[in-house]
C-alpha cells in the first residue's frame, strides 16, 4: 500500500539515534584546574597521578603512618607533659618531638606546601596557602623555642602534629568522597564486556570489544552484555537497559531494532549487526556527558570560587590584627598562637568542597537515572521552572499511529472486525496498516489467511478473507462504493482522529479509530508537574482538534496548535514574555530552535543530533517522567548547595573572632588543636551533607501526581 492509501496520520517522529554522537570530540577532564586547587594541588605537582583513587589511598596510607608518628610526638613533648603534669625521663628525650616533628613537617605536610606553592604561582590564593602558613610558623616558632631562640612557651611540637594528622584525616575524607563521585563513570566503562564473540563466516572468534569494527556481526548469549552499539539482524530478548534509560523493566527488541553497548540480553540470544563503536557508542557519549558535566563551570561555583578568595583575604587580615593586638598587649608567644589558631580555622577548605561535590554527585545520580545532565547551568536553571513546553508527536505520544476504537454495526463484534482487518492489511508496509496488525496481535486475536491482496493509493485495501471480500480504507473508499460513513464518524472527526471503515462483499461493518498514540506515562507526568506548581503547555504541528482532543485527554493547561515547525521559537519567547521560566522538551530537528529559545532545553534521548546538540539536559529514556526527576534533582541539589555554603562560610564568619581570642576577657580561648579540629569537622559535615544526594530517588516510575 503507497503512503497515500489512508487519510494521513500525524507522524513526525524523529530519526533515532544515540546520544553519544550528539557531543563535542573533545571531553575535558573531570576537574578544573580551580578544582585542582581546592583540592590540595598535588595533581599539579604529580604526587598521585592516577585520579582520586591514588588520592585516597594516598592519603589513607600518609595519615596512618603521620598519626603512629604524632604519638611519640605529642607524648615526648615537653609542653604536654607539663600542661599533664608529668616530667619526661630524660632530656634526651626532649629532642624526640623536635626530631619527629620535622619529619611531620616536610612528609606529612608535603600535600599542604607543594599546594601552598601551586597558589601562589598562579596567584589565587586559597585554603592550602593558609595551611601552609599555620604549619610553618608552628614548626619554625616551635625550633626558635627548642633551641632557645624564642620564649619556651612557643612549643607548638604536639599541636603542629595534631594540626597535620587532622589536616591529613580531613583530606582523606574530602578525596574519599570525590572518589566516589567519579564512580558512574568506572561504572559506566565497566558495563562494556571484556570480550565479545564475533561471527567469523561459520564460527564465532572471541576478540576484544575495541577490535570491533561497524559491520561486524556478533553473538549475544542469554545473559550476555551488548559489546557495541548495533542492530539486531537474527533473534529477539527482552533487554535490560537500565544502566542506560534508568527505567527498571526489561524492553523486547527483536530483528531491525537497535540496542545498546553494556544493555543485557535478559532471557535469550541474538546476532547483532554492530553500527557504533568506541567513542561513537552511546555508552561512550553518556561518559563524556557526565565528565563535561562535573567539569563546566557554573554561577554557584564561582560563587563559591569567590567566597574562597574572600575568605583568604579576610583569614589573613584577621591573622595579622590578631598578632598587632595581641603583640601590643605584651604577650608575643598569645600572638603567634593566636595567629596560628586564625590560620587554621579560616581556611575555606569547606568551602572549596561545599559546590563541587554537590555537582559532582548530582551528575552522577541523574546519569544513573537515565538524566544526562550536558550543561550544569541548565540543572541550576531547572528549578526555577514554572512552565514546561512539551512537543507532542514523539513525547507525550508515540509518534506512531495505534487503534483507540472500534465500532462495529449490528451483527458483529469488535474483535471480529478487528481480525478481518487486520488479515486484509497484513501484507501492507502501510504506517496504518502496521497499526491494525498490531492491535490484532496485542489483544492476541487469531487473524485469517488472506489471498488475493490489492491496494489503491489514497482509497484503501482490498483482499479474499474466508470467501469474503474485506476492504479497509478512508472516506475515498466509501465514495467509490456507495456507502455511508457510521454516526460516530462525526464525533471521531472533531476529534481530530484518522478514520478508517470496512466494508465486507461491499457493506460497510464498521470502522476504526486511529491517532497518534498517547504514552501511558505522559498522564502521570502531567499529574506530577502539576503537583509541583508547574504549569504545563503542548506545542504541536497538528490540527486544532487534534491539539484539543490530546490536551483534554492529558489535563494540559494550555496548547499550540498547527505550529510550522520554524515558529516554535516563537512560541517559546511568547512563554518567556509573559514572565515564565520556560523547558522546553522536544526530540526532533524542528524542536532545535525552541530548544535553544527556552530558559531550560530538554531532548528525548533518542531523538536528532541537532535536538540533542541545542539541548542542556538529555533524557535517554522516552518517558515524561524523567522531566519530573530534573525538576526533584535540580531543587535538591540547590538545596544542598545552599546549606553548605552557608555552613561553610558561616562557621568561618563565627569562628575566626573566637580564634582570635575576642573573648580572652572572660577567660576563654579557642586551643589551636581544636581549632584545627572544627576545621576537619566543617569539611566532614559539607562532605556528608552533600553525600546525602545519594539517596534520592529519581525513579520515573514513583512520579505519578495524587
Amino acid at each position: 500500500m503507497s503512503s497515500k492509501n489512508h487519510t494521513n496520520g500525524n507522524s513526525n517522529s524523529a530519526p533515532v539515534d544515540a546520544p553519544s554522537r550528539h557531543q563535542e570530540e573533545n571531553a575535558t577532564e573531570s576537574e578544573t584546574p580551580e578544582s585542582q586547587q581546592q583540592h590540595g594541588g598535588h595533581e599539579q605537582h604529580g604526587e598521585h597521578s592516577g585520579g582520586h583513587g591514588d588520592h585516597v589511598a594516598g592519603f589513607r596510607r600518609m595519615f596512618w603512618i603521620m598519626l603512629v608518628v604524632a604519638v611519640p610526638v605529642v607524648g615526648f613533648s615537653p609542653m604536654f607533659a607539663m600542661l599533664l603534669g608529668y616530667e619526661l625521663p630524660a632530656v634526651w628525650m626532649g629532642w624526640i618531638s623536635p626530631v619527629l616533628g620535622t619529619v611531620m613537617y616536610v612528609w606529612g605536610g608535603a600535600p599542604f606546601l607543594t599546594g601552598a606553592v601551586s597558589e601562589l604561582r598562579s596567584k589565587q590564593p586559597g585554603m592550602m596557602l593558609l595551611i601552609g602558613l599555620a604549619i610553618t610558623v608552628a614548626f619554625v616558632a616551635s625550633w626558635g623555642a627548642t633551641l632557645g631562640l624564642l620564649d619556651q612557651g612557643l612549643d607548638f611540637w604536639w599541636e603542629l602534629a595534631l594540626l597535620i594528622v587532622i589536616m591529613l584525616l580531613g583530606h582523606w575524607i574530602e578525596m574519599r568522597s570525590l572518589a566516589q563521585t567519579t564512580s558512574a563513570l568506572d561504572s559506566l566503562a565497566a558495563l562494556i564486556p571484556d570480550e565479545a564473540e564475533r561471527v567469523d563466516g561459520d564460527q564465532t572468534v572471541t576478540v576484544s570489544p575495541s577490535e570491533l569494527r561497524v559491520g561486524d556481526v556478533v553473538v549475544v548469549r542469554p545473559g550476555g552484555r551488548v559489546p557495541a552499539d548495533g542492530r539486531v539482524v537474527q533473534g529477539s530478548a527482552s533487554m535490560d537497559e537500565s544502566m542506560i534509560t534508568g527505567e527498571s523493566r526489561a524492553v523486547r527488541r527483536s530483528e531491525g531494532d537497535g540496542v545498546v553497548a553494556g544493555t543485557v540480553a535478559t532471557d535469550s540470544g541474538m546476532r547483532v549487526e554492530i553500527t557504533a563503536v568506541g567513542d561513537d557508542t552511546t555508552l561512550a557519549g553518556i561518559q563524556k556527558l557526565v565528565t563535561e558535566a562535573q567539569s563546566s563551570s557554573s554561577r554557584a561555583q564561582r560563587l563559591a570560587d569567590r567566597a574562597a578568595g574572600w575568605l583568604f583575604w579576610f583569614a589573613l587580615g584577621a591573622g595579622a590584627i590578631t598578632a598587632l593586638v595581641w603583640s601590643l598587649l605584651g604577650m608575643p608567644d598569645a600572638a603567634v598562637v593566636r595567629t596560628i589558631t586564625v590560620l587554621v580555622i579560616a581556611c575555606p577548605h569547606a568551602l572549596g568542597l561545599a559546590i563541587p561535590l554537590v555537582v559532582s554527585i548530582s551528575t552522577e545520580r541523574a546519569a544513573k537515572a537515565g538524566v544526562l545532565i550536558k550543561d550544569r547551568l541548565a540543572l541550576e536553571s531547572m528549578r526555577t521552572v514554572d512552565t514546561v513546553l512539551f512537543d507532542k508527536t514523539g513525547t507525550l505520544t508515540k509518534g506512531t499511529p495505534a487503534v483507540t476504537a472500534i465500532e462495529p454495526t449490528e451483527g458483529f463484534e469488535a474483535n471480529e472486525l478487528l481480525a478481518l482487518a487486520a488479515a486484509a492489511e497484513a501484507d501492507s508496509e502501510h504506517p496504518l496498516a502496521r497499526a491494525i496488525v498490531a492491535a490484532a496481535q496485542e489483544r492476541e486475536l487469531s487473524v485469517p489467511r488472506s489471498s488475493d491482496f490489492e491496494s489503491s493509493p489514497a482509497v484503501g485495501v482490498r483482499a479474499r478473507v474466508a470467501d469474503r471480500t474485506v476492504q479497509v480504507g478512508g472516506p475515498y473508499l466509501l465514495e467509490q462504493e456507495g456507502g455511508s460513513e457510521l454516526p460516530v464518524s462525526a464525533e471521531w472527526a472533531e476529534q481530530g482522529a484518522i478514520i478508517l471503515h470496512i466494508l465486507i462483499d461491499g457493506s460497510v461493518v464498521g470502522a476504526l479509530r486511529l491517532a497518534d498514540e498517547v504514552r501511558a506515562e505522559s498522564r502521570d507526568a502531567i499529574a506530577a508537574l502539576h503537583d509541583r506548581g508547574v504549569q504545563v503547555v503542548m506545542i504541536t504541528g497538528d490540527a486544532e482538534a487534534v491539539a484539543a482532543s490530546v490536551a483534554k485527554e492529558l489535563g494540559i493547561d494550555r496548547y499550540f496548535a498547527g505550529v510550522r515547525p520554524e515558529d516554535k521559537a516563537i512560541n517559546v519567547k511568547e512563554l518567556q514574555s509573559e514572565g515564565r521560566k520556560v523547558a522546553m522538551v522536544g526530540d526532533g530537528v524542528n524542536d532545535a530552535p525552541a530548544l535553544a529559545q527556552a530558559d531550560v532545553g530538554i531532548a528525548i534521548g533518542a531523538g536528532t543530533d541537532v535536538a540533542i546538540a541545542s539541548a542542556g539536559v538529555i533524557l535517554a529514556s522516552d518517558d515524561p517522567r524523567s522531566v519530573v526527576s530534573v525538576i526533584e534533582l535540580s531543587r535538591a541539589s540547590y538545596r544542598k548547595m545552599k546549606q553548605n555554603l552557608w555552613w561553610a562560610a558561616g562557621y568561618n564568619l563565627l569562628s575566626v573572632p573566637l580564634a582570635a581570642g575576642i573573648l580572652a576577657p572572660i577567660g576563654f580561648v579557642l586551643p589551636m588543636s581544636v581549632g584545627a579540629v572544627l576545621m576537619s569537622i566543617s569539611t566532614i559535615v559539607v562532605a556528608l551533607n552533600a553525600q546525602l544526594l545519594r539517596r534520592l530517588d529519581l525513579n520515573p516510575e514513583k512520579f505519578t501526581g495524587r
